[in-house]
């Protein structure tokens, strides 16, 4: 009877272990199918600071316009390719990112005026200023054209937060 018994429990863990290799291998399609690297969580990639009013002398000179900026700040740990992104304003000016990679944890700061780009900076080589002084929206959006993050400030600032909450985005 003990043999008989003994025959039992080997057969029972054999097909546990079998049962188990096969859920193992089930599950590996699943973890396989998680998002690609290069794609960033939804809020990885944000507007982090705007500098949108300039004054003083020569504002509209070529080096004055640099220091109305946008810092785009990948808050992640994967570096995330920006090629094909926008950063567009209210009135419609756009720039594209060109052949750029943001590092994971990094900032890059998109400078109106013209420049020779960096990793750390980059320029739109516009001849005016781009950002409303009073008010703006700086919006950014994915190679696919859909909205990523904003920032705006001034009289239309209220107005548009409450638009992008009612849409469910952040601000």
């Amino acid at each position: 009877m003990s043999v008989s018994v003994s025959a039992t429990a080997r057969r029972l863990g054999s097909a546990t272990a079998v049962a188990a290799a096969l859920v193992g291998a089930l599950a590996l399609p699943a973890a396989a199918s998680t998002p690609h690297p290069a794609t960033p969580p939804r809020d990885a990639v944000v507007i982090s600071a705007v500098q949108h009013d300039l004054q003083g002398r020569g504002v509209f000179s070529g080096r004055a316009l640099n220091r109305e900026w946008v810092d785009v700040t990948n808050t992640s740990r994967r570096d995330v390719n920006l090629s094909g992104w926008t950063l567009s304003d209210a009135d419609g000016h756009s720039y594209t990112f060109r052949h750029y990679r943001l590092a994971g944890r990094a900032t890059v700061r998109v400078h109106t005026g013209q420049g020779r780009d960096t990793m750390t900076d980059l320029y739109q080589d516009r001849r005016q200023s781009v950002w409303g002084h009073d008010s703006d929206t700086a919006t950014l959006r994915n190679d696919h054209g859909r909205y990523v993050d904003s920032a705006s400030w001034g009289v239309h600032h209220r107005r548009d937060a409450d638009r992008r909450h009612a849409l469910g985005h952040r601000h």
